[in-house]
């Protein structure tokens, strides 16, 4: 079953999206852009069968543009090893140290490389390192593939094709890391705007892990959209993405991606007179990258209809 019912108006819009889009100035947008869009009827962190009288499944309408394409994530990758570290806490695989939260805290808020590295150690007893020969790489290469089989577990058919098994990086990976991502870099990771949106929609209606877990992952993906706080931090998360288009009061939670070939988010927003919206865009290409206005843009729009 989808997470999401089809909405074939909500289709058409962002269709229509994507053209006036292009046509303002971003030709061949269409085949680098995937984009999910789901609306509830009332906020997802108030969720219950009991409440809403349906099945989460059944409670949202939604579309999506080339949502089942994998793509590089970036650090949007950085949501999954999240939840997969509150999973792992939860099934005692990992202690719920002072030092993973911090860890936790810092890859989430500021998007720290170097925290989700200890982060991806922690979750699958893997470190990195020189290269390894063939015998004990395939065992490390085994190890490091945990979070993907417990993906697969989840059942969920808008994981197809994923692959989260890679640390994120400032300059690149070497050593064993580098291994790991191919010749040709064909190992590196992979998500979709449709499992993207699923597993966010799952951390905001707490329903993916315990309720404390899930209230502490959105504390984590909460954004200030204060402007003062936001000037002082470049790197806010809100500036160049979904949280600059969101009017004044509105509410975010959200985990951005960004580098030199791409920018994402992954969002869930709450406005006063506007329903509860979750998007999750994964656009392409160096053009895109740089485009700050994008995706601000798209949440102008699709929260307004």
């Amino acid at each position: 079953m989808a997470f999401y019912r089809a909405d074939g108006a909500m289709e058409q819009r962002l269709a229509r999206l994507v053209a006036e889009l292009e046509a303002e100035g971003r030709p061949g947008l269409g085949s680098r852009l995937s984009l999910t869009w789901v609306r509830y009827p009332a906020p997802l962190r108030s969720w219950s069968e009991e409440s809403w009288g349906c099945r989460l499944e059944e409670a949202g309408t939604g579309a999506h543009w080339l949502g089942g394409q994998p793509r590089y994530p970036a650090s949007v990758v950085k949501l999954v090893y999240l939840v997969a570290a509150e999973a792992w806490i939860q099934r005692q695989w990992l202690g719920s140290t002072e030092e993973l939260r911090r860890a936790l805290a810092d890859m989430v808020r500021d998007s720290s490389n170097d925290a989700t590295g200890y982060v991806v150690d922690l979750l699958s007893g893997t470190t990195s390192g020189v290269e390894l020969p063939p015998g004990p790489f395939a065992e490390w290469s085994w190890q490091r593939q945990v979070v993907n089989r417990w993906l697969v577990e989840l059942g969920w058919p808008e994981l197809e094709g994923w692959n989260a098994c890679q640390k994120t990086w400032g300059e690149g990976p070497y050593g064993r890391e580098r291994q790991s991502y191919g010749h040709s870099n064909e190992h590196r990771n992979r998500l979709t705007t449709e499992g993207t949106a699923r597993l966010l929609q799952a951390v905001m209606a707490g329903v993916m892990v315990s309720p404390p877990a899930s209230r502490r992952m959105r504390g984590l993906l909460a954004r200030s959209l204060d402007q003062a706080q936001r000037a002082a931090d470049p790197e806010n998360q809100v500036d160049g993405f979904f949280g600059e288009g969101l009017p004044e009061g509105a509410s975010l939670w959200s985990k951005a991606g960004w580098m030199s070939q791409a920018r994402h988010d992954a969002a869930y927003m709450e406005a006063e007179g506007l329903a509860p919206t979750l998007v999750v865009a994964f656009s392409e290409g160096k053009r895109r990258a740089k485009d700050e206005t994008l995706l601000p843009e798209i949440c102008r729009r699709l929260m307004g209809g």
